[in-house]
Formats: C-alpha cells, sequence, structure tokens
C-alpha cells in the first residue's frame, strides 16, 4: 500500500498524463502538489512508486506514466468523480428532447450523445425485463408475395420486418394466423412465447390453416429479432484519435469485434456471476472499470472501458458504456457517467409513462 505522500504522487500524476499526454517529471509536480517537497524526495517517492509497480518509466524521457496496476489502485482508492458543468448539462438535456417512438430510439440516442460528449467510443443496451409481453402481432400484405410482420411487445417496442410467402398461402390463411397468435399469444412473456412456439403453435396452425408452410419460421424470426438485446455503438472512427499506425491491424480487428453482438456481453462483463457483488463492493457503486489486461481478448490491452448500469425499475436494466484509451480521463468521465444515467432514466420513466398513457 503506497503511503499518504506517495497516493497523492501517484494521483497528480494520473491527472496530468491523461491532461497532457506527456509523462511526468519530479521538476513538474513539485510546482503541481500542494505540499511543499523537494525534488529529490519527489524523485525518490516516484522510484518507490515504480518499484510496486505502479508507475512505469518512459523510456524516452525521465518522467513517469501510470501502469495498468497504478491506474487500478487510482480507480478503486483515489479517484473523486467531478461535478458535471451546467453547459455540459444543458447539452444533455437538449440532445435528449426529442419526441421516441420507441425505447431503442431512446437507447439509440443515448450512445451517440455520450460519444459526442466525450470523443470517445460509446455502447449502450436497452432495459431487459422478465416481466415483457407480447402486446400485439399483425401481417400486412404488400404484393408480390412479400408481407410485413409487425410485432409489438409491452416495453414499448416495435419489431417490423418483410417476408416472402408462398403464393400457397391465401389472404384468408394470414388472417387466421394472426388471430391465433393474438388470441392464444398476446399478454404472455416472451419467454413463454417462445415456448409455445416449439409446440402448441405449430399444431394450431396446422390445425386450423390450409397451408402453414413457413409462417411458424416467420413468426419466430420477428420473434427472436423483436426478443433480441438490442446493441448501440456511436463513435467507432473515434478509435483512430490513439491508435498509432502500426497498430492498424489491430484497429481493425476491434472495429470486426463491435460488429459482432455475441462479443458485446462478454466486453461489458454482462455474463458475470459475481457482478451484483462486485458493484457493491465498488466505491462507484453501478460504475465500473476495467482495463488493459483484465479483458479476456488482448486486443483490447491499452484500453479501457467505463460501464454504468442503469435501472428503470420495472421496465428492467440496462448499460451504457465508454471505449477509450488506458489514459481517459476517469475522474470527468465518471462524473459524466453518473449524471448521463439519472437523465436517461428519467428519459425512459418519461416515454413509459406517455406509452402507457396513450394506450
Amino acid at each position: 500500500m503506497p503511503t499518504k505522500r506517495q497516493a497523492l504522487i501517484l494521483a497528480e500524476i494520473v491527472r496530468l498524463y491523461n491532461e497532457t499526454g506527456q509523462p511526468v517529471g519530479s521538476k513538474t509536480l513539485m510546482n503541481q502538489l500542494p505540499m511543499r517537497i523537494s525534488s529529490a524526495t519527489i524523485r525518490n517517492e516516484m522510484a518507490a512508486l515504480e518499484e510496486a509497480g505502479l508507475l512505469m518509466k518512459n523510456h524516452t524521457s525521465s518522467g513517469r506514466v501510470p501502469s495498468t496496476a497504478g491506474y487500478r489502485y487510482y480507480l478503486d482508492h483515489l479517484l473523486q468523480p467531478s461535478t458535471v458543468s451546467p453547459q455540459t448539462f444543458s447539452t444533455i438535456a437538449q440532445d435528449f428532447n426529442h419526441e421516441y417512438h420507441e425505447i431503442n430510439d431512446i437507447v439509440k440516442q443515448s450512445a451517440n450523445i455520450l460519444s459526442n460528449l466525450t470523443n470517445y467510443t460509446s455502447i449502450s443496451l436497452g432495459p431487459e425485463s422478465a416481466d415483457v409481453t407480447l402486446t400485439g402481432f399483425r401481417l400486412i400484405p404488400l404484393g408480390d408475395d412479400q408481407v410485413i410482420a409487425i410485432l409489438a411487445t409491452s416495453m414499448g417496442t416495435v419489431e417490423s420486418r418483410v417476408y416472402h410467402i408462398s403464393q400457397s398461402v391465401s389472404s384468408e390463411d394470414l388472417e387466421r394466423a394472426v388471430r391465433i397468435i393474438n388470441d392464444h399469444l398476446v399478454g404472455m412473456s416472451m419467454t413463454k412465447v417462445k415456448q409455445q412456439l416449439k409446440n402448441e403453435i405449430p399444431r394450431l396452425l396446422t390445425q386450423y390453416l390450409h397451408s402453414a408452410d413457413g409462417f411458424v419460421d416467420l413468426f419466430g424470426d420477428v420473434l427472436r429479432h423483436a426478443a433480441a438485446e438490442h446493441f448501440y455503438i456511436s463513435g467507432r472512427s473515434n478509435l483512430l484519435n490513439f491508435v498509432q499506425p502500426d497498430d492498424l491491424d489491430r484497429l481493425k480487428s476491434i472495429y470486426q469485434l463491435l460488429d459482432k453482438d455475441s462479443v458485446l456481453p462478454s466486453l461489458l462483463d454482462l455474463d458475470s456471476e459475481d457482478q451484483a457483488e462486485t458493484e457493491s463492493d465498488s466505491p462507484l457503486g453501478p460504475i465500473s472499470v476495467r482495463l488493459g489486461d483484465e479483458f479476456d481478448n488482448s486486443l483490447f490491452s491499452d484500453y479501457g472501458l467505463i460501464t454504468a448500469k442503469y435501472n428503470v425499475g420495472q421496465h428492467g436494466s440496462g448499460v451504457i458504456a465508454i471505449l477509450g484509451p488506458t489514459s481517459m480521463p476517469y475522474s470527468q468521465l465518471i462524473g459524466l457517467m453518473q449524471l448521463f444515467s439519472d437523465e436517461l432514466v428519467k428519459k425512459m420513466f418519461e416515454y413509459y409513462n406517455k406509452f402507457h398513457d396513450d394506450s
């Protein structure tokens, strides 16, 4: 454990390095620290921090930079979130001030706002609730053997997709199929709807339709997309701002990973069984930070990920995150994430209240 003076020096080195991107020397520290310490004493303390693995010496300079372990100690023991400026608060409120027709529109907008505010890559995931139910299903003929399938849930989400259907399926059969789905499945949880789709619904469709060809697959497909986790990523190009020219292949691989929804739960640590316990022990509460070798994938060894979990009551919980270099200004960003989460939850409650009033 660092002494109080060493911890103060470490915190100041983190702040200065994050602001300037330059290694921090003893003379610079002597002018910045809130107490009078000689340059020689500062060098000795920096050497002790380096020996402890909390600082690293840059080969091109006599100054020091924080190591991953140094950042971890800073985040766990020293960080104080900054207060968000009134101008930033006003920008968030103004950028959220739109008419939203689906909850996912708010989730997507949250990623855009966060990326624009920070100039980093942002990721957002909408609230997921086990209580989400099917509220309606429609099929609208488009001609040329095409229909648009529309599925709505109690979350206020609407999934619509266009499908080709067999010429052998009559308009009467389409109407019967929609009636069967709505009569038997509306009001059920999405989990139960999936279960019914495996046994009861195919039996009913076969019993009452002249031809059920492809209809189970059609409904199953639109249901799968409606029930899927919807991740939104904004500001991918911001990754270019802090990548070295010889790291372009690595950046390309990261781009490809971010395009895979199957990778994002692991990146955001959503599958961790002890996530709730980790949150309760963290001084930052629902906000967590992963650094370097804490990722499962070595591609992110020079990156940091700030993740904030938000809760919308009975409507479930979701996640917002910022991906950037290890040397992000964590104090500012964590203060921003705390306020941003509150504003996002407020906007979602406004939406749900309006949605239920309208319905």
